[in-house]
Parts: C-alpha cells; structure tokens; sequence
C-alpha cells in the first residue's frame, strides 16, 4: 500500500521577531506550482487557524526559507523567501523578510552548508527574491551558531547571541532604483478623494511612508488599536497598493492585495515622542529619534519589519523625505526607530557615486535560535493535482 503522506525535513527557527519553517532546496520538488503546495500544506493554509499545519496564525510565523549550497562566487549559500498566506492558496515570492533572513546563517552552519568558524562565522546569503547579497556574522560555540548571548531585541523574551546583518548593496533590491519613482515625496489620490503625501524608497524591499497625522491618528498608536480600525486598515491598504502601482509592481492597484500582498511595506511615521509599548514600558522621546508602525500582510506588525528597518534608514538619510523631514533633517548614520515593541537601530552608509547613490552598508542587529529539527508529514492528497480530498 502506497503511504498517504510524504516526509520533508525541515527546522523550525526563529529569526528576529518572526518565525519559520527552513528547508534544504533539494527536499522540495522542483516544479514551482508543486512546490507551493507542498508549503501550503506544510503550513495549513489556506485557513485562519492554520490548525492543519505548522503555521502560528500570524503573518509573522507563517513564513518559509528556502537555501541551498551557492554557484556564486560572493556568495555561500542561495536562499528563497516566502510569505505563505494564511487566508489564500498563495505564496508570496515577491519580497524578502529580514528577521527571517537572520536565522539563514545559523542554519546554514548547523546543517553544515558553511565551514564553522569560532568564534564568529561570515555566511556570505544570496537572496535570490531580491538579487542581493546580506553578509552574516553568526557567533559560533562548538562548531554550532551560538544561542546564548547578550544580544536583547524587543519583541523576544529573553537575550541571544548577537547576530550582525549587513545588507549590501541594497538599494533597489526590487525597482532597481533607491527612489523608484525619481522623486524623494510623490502625492497619491486615495477614494475618499484625499490627496496624501507619502515617500516610496526601495532598499531591501521597496516601503511607502505616510505621516500619521496626514491620516488623523496618533504615531503612538498601537497594533491592536490599528487592526481594530476597519477605515484605517482599508486606507492604509489602498495606499499600499497604489504605491505598488505606481512603481509597477503590479498594473492595477486593485490587484495588489491579491498579487502583492506583502511588497511594498506600508510605514507610519511621526517624529519622537513618548509613549507605552503594547507590553506596557514607558519609553522617553529621548531615547528614539523616529516613531513608526508598519503593517505585515494587511495586519499591522507587532514589533518592526527589518527590510522596513533598513528601507526607513535609508529613507531617513534622504533629505527631502518625510522620513528626513520627521527625523529632524541632516544626516543619520545611527538612526533609532521606536516599533510597538522598543527601539531598534541600523547604521545605514550611503555612497554617492557617478552611476547615483549606493547603499553600502546598512547593518542591524538579531538573534536566532532553532528550535525544532526533524520532518514535517504532507497529506498527498493536498499535493497532487486531481487527489480526492
């Protein structure tokens, strides 16, 4: 009798403030449409509860790494990002996720991709979403990726190894082009009839920034409260999918949700202030130099995406940007973004060069940890076309 089920091995690691599913290239089938299956199934989706499956419920952990030995001579490993939807059958390929992209190098060392060195190992990742190079110096102990640390990142409990990420060259990581739209401020006409201001940057994933108060709210407002507002969460959609419009990521803003669910990263901004974290710490204005809240597939993230980490840097070393602008204006080569969570930082380089600006160096700080080895089992009927579910 043939078995019902398939076996893929997998770990489960979480990277940042999110957490994935991490494959070997060669454990999934090669055909694209059937291997998006296979992580659908892995993952349970489509369904809200992701109960058949390894998916948390969460855009921020039902996520997918994909990596593999290189051909590239810069590069060590090759390594695929996928947004897998919880509500859709659908895998979103287009963008890459940068606390995810943290947990690549431990993994590469663990499953002996990369040669371990103590007491810090350089994994050279090629992100094949993006065409980008991300250089990670991974803490090793004992020829694994080091876990303990003193490395705090908000959102996660506890501390880790401090793992360094440094996205190179990372300027037009999707449009080939820092300002996609040539312009530093680009205006938007919205349903309502509302003319909004907003600045579209690519750098490691192309964002748009909106300021807050151009949309009535409070830069300090927190997740639930922004999920909990149906107006809001629409608009902020709509502005989302006319920026991909407008930079061609799809031809039809109304498309975007459907076709570009996670790219471009939506931003808030406002300038500094105090304000109470989702898990109740009082942070000074002092202690951060920008207040954003991004959105994650249509929910709004509960800590700070770390392509939007580096894109509002880049942004932020732009003047004329409302980012800049926001910012204080003049140049941020530390920039400290306060996120419903805490604080994070990215030291951001940019190099002006004959062919434009460059993004040289723009480095942010995590920590992973796996979590789980082993194999997931994947019902064949939900893989193979025309099974009797």
């Amino acid at each position: 009798m043939r078995a019902e089920q398939m076996m893929v091995r997998c770990a489960i690691y979480r990277g940042g403030t999110s957490k994935g599913v991490y494959l070997l290239e060669n454990e999934l089938p090669k055909e694209q449409e059937l291997r998006e299956r296979v992580i659908l199934a892995i993952y349970g989706s489509p369904d809200r509860r992701q109960i058949d499956g390894l998916g948390g419920a969460d855009s921020l952990t039902s996520k997918v790494a994909i990596i593999g030995p290189s051909d590239r001579p810069d590069a060590d490993v090759d390594y695929t990002f996928g947004q897998v939807s919880i509500t859709e059958p659908l895998v979103d390929w287009s963008g890459n996720c940068g606390n995810i992209s943290s947990g690549v190098g431990p993994f590469a060392i663990d499953e002996g991709l990369v040669r371990a060195t103590e007491p810090v190992t350089l994994v050279r990742i090629f992100n094949t979403n993006t065409q980008k190079i991300i250089e990670a110096r991974v803490p090793v102990v004992s020829g694994k990726a080091a876990v303990k640390g003193d490395c705090v990142i908000p959102g996660v409990p506890g501390s880790g190894a401090r793992i360094l990420m440094n996205f190179v060259d990372s300027g037009g990581a999707m449009t080939g082009r820092i300002l996609p739209t040539g312009r530093r401020r680009d205006v938007i006409a919205l349903s309502n009839g509302q003319e909004l201001t907003v600045s579209i940057v690519d750098a490691a994933n192309p964002c748009v920034f909106a300021r807050a108060g151009d949309l009535g709210v409070d830069g300090t407002i927190l997740p639930a409260q922004i999920d909990g507002n149906a107006d809001l969460s629409t608009t902020l959609e709509e502005i989302r999918s006319r920026a991909g419009e407008m930079i061609g990521l799809v031809d039809d803003w109304r498309m975007g949700t459907r076709l570009s669910p996670g790219v471009p990263k939506m931003i808030l901004v406002t300038d500094r202030a105090d304000y109470t974290t989702s898990d109740r710490r009082r942070l000074g204005s002092e202690q951060i130099d920008l207040v954003a809240r991004a959105m994650s597939m249509q929910k709004a993230h509960k800590a700070y995406p770390i392509t939007g980490t580096i894109g509002t840097g880049v942004a932020a070393n732009l003047e004329g940007t409302l980012v800049n602008e926001l910012a204080g204006g003049g140049a941020w080569p530390t920039l400290r973004i306060g996120h419903p969570a805490g604080v994070i930082s990215v030291d951001v380089c940019l190099d002006e060069t004959d062919a434009g600006l460059r993004v040289k160096r723009a480095v942010v700080e995590r920590t992973a940890r796996r979590i789980l080895s082993g194999y997931v089992y994947v019902p064949l009927y939900k893989v193979e076309p025309g099974a009797d579910g």
